[in-house]
């Protein structure tokens, strides 16, 4: 489906671009623009990939006018760039507003512009029941997206959402963090140990934005089944991999706008989801502002509950311990520590 096409990936020089490279890079693919305002990212991932079908666009998607040279021509866009943070947008709301907003509104206004087959916009769990900057600001990403998508047909361009939870050992994320404090022989800091958080692979993460660009139709939004694990359980099972059975763990309190625990789909949702065996997915709401369901017509959703990380299903020592030895992320970290 990609042989002499054109992938655009924004925020491609980050741990989903690097996955997309991977395994997209050596098939029969034309061409991948990686989109990013990383110079540095960008010369460091042109050095370690040397491939004359990946090509660099430095730009920042809070400029429209950055994006057109690099979607002009472009058959698919993976839409990744984002401030993800939930500290850094708690502090800097405004900063979140106008990238993971307004440049997701750019990136698709570009998209339709130059009849873009599909976009997939690539969002969080964070943005279901959102108590964060970070996770309101991409629940308006949602909206935004699905909003766009109402006036296209799907023979025109397609646009797509994913939403995903946690995702073990990409950057800026609690694995690495970990780790380094093992490395380091500094104590590992957990907010709350009771937290609870979806545990996906960034090969899982490839493999829903797959799915969606498969599956999906203009509105949708893709949602994939995921198991999960308490924060205390994740430390204990690193400490053990590592072969640090006295690494002491210190409880330092729930952060700005951290929640207990993670939600993938409202109750809302699941009333209409479309389940689909390892995802979900949740149909667009085409109905435009003269629909009659909002005022005389609805259905029951207190008997309803929401898909979240305290409700699916719980990974206990031994599965953690196998879904953590499978990341390819890892396998530096464990022949450092001299595990493999």
């Amino acid at each position: 489906m990609f042989k002499n096409k054109i992938l655009l990936i924004t925020g491609g020089t980050g741990s989903f671009g690097n996955v997309v490279l991977r395994n997209f890079l050596n098939t029969d693919i034309k061409e991948i623009r990686i989109f990013s305002r990383d110079e540095l990212k960008q010369d460091d991932m042109r050095k370690k990939y040397n491939n004359d079908k990946l090509k660099f666009y430095i730009g920042d998607v809070r400029d429209i006018n950055s994006l057109d040279d690099a979607i002009k021509g472009v058959d698919f866009v993976f839409h990744a760039a984002a401030l993800k943070q939930v500290p850094s947008c708690e502090f800097y709301p405004m900063q979140a507003v106008q990238t993971n907003i307004i440049g997701t509104e750019n990136v698709l206004n570009i998209s339709i512009k130059y009849s873009v087959n599909k976009v997939i916009v690539l969002s969080t769990d964070k943005a279901v029941y959102p108590i964060n900057a970070m996770g309101i600001s991409k629940a308006m990403m949602e909206k935004v997206a699905v909003a766009k998508s109402r006036n296209l047909d799907d023979s025109e361009t397609t646009i797509c959402c994913t939403r995903y939870g946690n995702v073990m050992a990409s950057r800026g994320s609690v694995i690495p963090l970990f780790i380094e404090q093992i490395r380091n022989n500094k104590e590992i800091t957990i907010t709350d140990p009771n937290m609870t958080r979806f545990m996906m692979s960034l090969d899982d993460a490839v493999d829903l934005v797959m799915f969606a660009f498969k599956n999906g139709q203009n509105g949708d939004i893709f949602v994939q089944k995921a198991p999960a694990a308490t924060i205390e359980l994740l430390a204990n099972t690193l400490i053990k991999i590592l072969g640090q059975p006295k690494h002491s763990i210190k409880i330092i309190g729930t952060r700005h706008g951290e929640k207990l625990y993670e939600t993938l789909l409202t109750r809302e949702e699941m009333l209409h989801a479309v389940d689909m065996d390892e995802y979900y997915k949740i149909p667009s709401d085409t109905r435009d502002l003269n629909y009659n369901q909002f005022f005389v017509e609805g259905k029951v959703i207190s008997k309803t509950e929401d898909y979240n990380s305290y409700n699916t299903y719980r990974l206990d020592e031994k599965e953690m311990k196998e879904m953590l030895l499978s990341l390819s992320e890892m396998q530096k970290d464990l022949r450092e520590f001299g595990i493999v």
